[in-house]
């Protein structure tokens, strides 16, 4: 295999789970209808939200913002794991590589910090209901998303520029299905308690940071709930808010087992499945959990479709 910079390969071997050869079948349609499902569920949200005048709401935004992330976030690891995986070619180029831990790296933080601000933006809405459109205007919207975009950028900018730094010696093997910073880290040959400690403290901020924020927004959120006289609003109330907790426990969970342990322990295969869960089942169950429990949205749908129908009739 021909080398190039400093005993970098020029293509990695994804071992994924080729241990477990029968898997690769069966893996690639979930993977393949999976990501189907992403596609139509994603689009589906952000055509509604930006076609539909009753949607033009900051919740509506912030979701628009994360179905695109998610469409993103999906994009840059499952066409190229369903490539591997119709066949016995498992290799990625390296610059394809680095590339893919750069993008990936980049959305997956934005995603982390985006979920904080969304909880900021539910708590706004139940416990501040009259000033709401006043203090989560456009402008404000807008510098929000921004941040949650350029502070994933700066990030991945950050940890992938220390891991791609790192000397692999000519090795190839990635015990991975794509290419992820703690699989590049373990592949080194050279010291990288740097890179170990940065990752850790790093991914320790940007997850524990939003998770706090949404902790205290809906410790505020449950006592504002619970005061509301009628139980139709706090079941309302309740409706909106658990869709986002539930998104959110499907995100956090696997994520702050992969990034926040020593990078010693920790069972392979588990992290590869809950690497798979948080970047591809995630991403497809968002739609379909802020949509079946959330009547707006789905009246927006009906209409339309009911729109499309009567526009091809005529």
């Amino acid at each position: 295999m021909k080398l190039i910079n400093r005993g970098f390969p020029e293509d990695f071997i994804l071992l994924g789970f080729t241990k477990y050869p029968w898997l690769d079948r069966p893996l690639f349609f979930v993977l393949l209808i999976s990501y189907m499902f992403t596609l139509l569920g994603n689009i589906a949200i952000i055509l509604v939200s930006q076609l539909d005048s009753q949607l033009q709401s900051p919740m509506y935004f912030f979701l628009t913002s994360l179905s695109f992330l998610d469409l993103c976030f999906t994009t840059s690891t499952v066409p190229q794991m369903l490539f591997n995986l119709q066949g016995p070619n498992k290799n990625i180029t390296y610059v394809g590589c680095m590339a893919q831990a750069y993008v990936f790296h980049w959305l997956g933080c934005t995603e982390c910090v985006l979920l904080g601000i969304m909880a900021l933006d539910r708590y706004v809405a139940v416990c501040k209901p009259l000033r709401y459109s006043v203090i989560m205007d456009h402008r404000l919207c807008l510098q929000l998303s921004s941040t949650a975009w350029l502070t994933g950028l700066a990030n991945s900018l950050l940890q992938s520029t220390l891991t791609v730094q790192l000397p692999l010696c000519g090795n190839q093997m990635l015990d991975h299905f794509f290419c992820e910073l703690p699989g590049l880290i373990k592949m080194s040959c050279g010291d990288t308690t740097v890179n170990e400690i940065t990752l850790s403290v790093v991914a320790t901020f940007l997850i524990m940071g939003p998770l706090s924020m949404i902790l205290v927004s809906y410790s505020y959120i449950a006592q504002t709930v619970l005061r509301i006289p009628s139980a139709a609003g706090r079941l309302k109330a309740f409706n909106t808010c658990s869709s986002h907790l539930l998104v959110v426990s499907l995100f956090y969970g696997p994520g702050i087992y992969i990034y926040m342990q020593p990078s010693e322990d920790g069972s392979q295969d588990l992290i590869k499945v809950l690497t798979l869960f948080y970047c591809v089942i995630t991403p497809m169950a968002n739609p379909f959990i802020y949509t079946l429990r959330n009547k707006d949205v789905i009246g927006a749908m009906r209409r339309l479709l009911r729109k499309a129908i009567s526009t091809k009739g005529i």
